[in-house]
Protein backbone atom coordinates (compact mmCIF):
# COMPACT_ATOMS: atom_id res chain seq x y z
CA UNK A 1 0.00 0.00 0.00
CA UNK A 2 1.96 3.52 -0.71
CA UNK A 3 1.81 6.05 1.66
CA UNK A 4 -1.00 8.21 -0.10
CA UNK A 5 -3.41 5.52 0.52
CA UNK A 6 -2.91 4.49 3.85
CA UNK A 7 -2.97 8.29 4.65
CA UNK A 8 -6.30 8.41 2.93
CA UNK A 9 -8.08 5.53 4.64
CA UNK A 10 -6.27 6.62 7.98
CA UNK A 11 -8.41 9.77 7.54
CA UNK A 12 -11.55 8.11 6.14
CA UNK A 13 -11.53 5.90 9.66
CA UNK A 14 -11.14 8.74 11.92
CA UNK A 15 -13.82 11.29 9.97
CA UNK A 16 -16.17 8.20 10.12
CA UNK A 17 -15.36 7.29 13.73
CA UNK A 18 -16.14 10.67 15.46
CA UNK A 19 -19.05 12.92 15.87
CA UNK A 20 -18.95 16.81 14.29
CA UNK A 21 -18.59 19.50 16.97
CA UNK A 22 -20.74 21.66 14.83
CA UNK A 23 -24.47 21.40 14.50
CA UNK A 24 -26.56 21.14 11.64
CA UNK A 25 -29.74 23.27 12.95
CA UNK A 26 -29.62 26.93 13.10
CA UNK A 27 -29.90 28.66 16.37
CA UNK A 28 -33.68 29.84 17.37
CA UNK A 29 -33.43 33.44 17.05
CA UNK A 30 -37.16 34.18 18.37
CA UNK A 31 -36.50 32.27 21.43
CA UNK A 32 -33.07 33.05 23.09
CA UNK A 33 -31.06 31.65 25.48
CA UNK A 34 -31.50 34.30 28.32
CA UNK A 35 -28.86 33.03 30.22
CA UNK A 36 -26.19 33.41 27.53
CA UNK A 37 -27.45 36.81 27.09
CA UNK A 38 -27.34 38.19 30.71
CA UNK A 39 -24.03 36.82 31.10
CA UNK A 40 -22.60 38.51 28.52
CA UNK A 41 -24.44 41.60 29.37
CA UNK A 42 -23.02 41.01 32.79
CA UNK A 43 -19.93 40.65 32.40
CA UNK A 44 -19.46 43.66 29.63
CA UNK A 45 -21.08 46.10 32.23
CA UNK A 46 -18.56 44.41 34.53
CA UNK A 47 -15.34 45.00 32.49
CA UNK A 48 -16.57 48.74 31.79
CA UNK A 49 -17.24 49.31 35.70
CA UNK A 50 -13.77 47.77 36.36
CA UNK A 51 -12.26 50.27 33.53
CA UNK A 52 -13.77 53.44 34.90
CA UNK A 53 -12.63 52.11 38.55
CA UNK A 54 -8.77 51.97 37.07
CA UNK A 55 -9.43 55.19 35.47
CA UNK A 56 -10.26 57.31 38.27
CA UNK A 57 -7.54 55.55 40.52
CA UNK A 58 -5.09 56.40 37.89
CA UNK A 59 -6.22 59.78 37.69
CA UNK A 60 -6.07 60.46 41.06
CA UNK A 61 -2.93 59.24 41.39
CA UNK A 62 -1.57 61.51 38.78
CA UNK A 63 -2.37 64.27 40.15
CA UNK A 64 -1.53 63.79 43.69
CA UNK A 65 2.22 63.13 41.98
CA UNK A 66 2.09 65.84 40.11
CA UNK A 67 1.04 68.13 42.58
CA UNK A 68 -2.15 68.98 41.00
CA UNK A 69 -4.69 68.02 44.26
Amino acid sequence: MTFNRLLSRAVFVSRAGCRSAFTSSKPDMTNPNWFRVGLAFGTSAFLWGLLFKQHSTDTHEYKVRNGLE
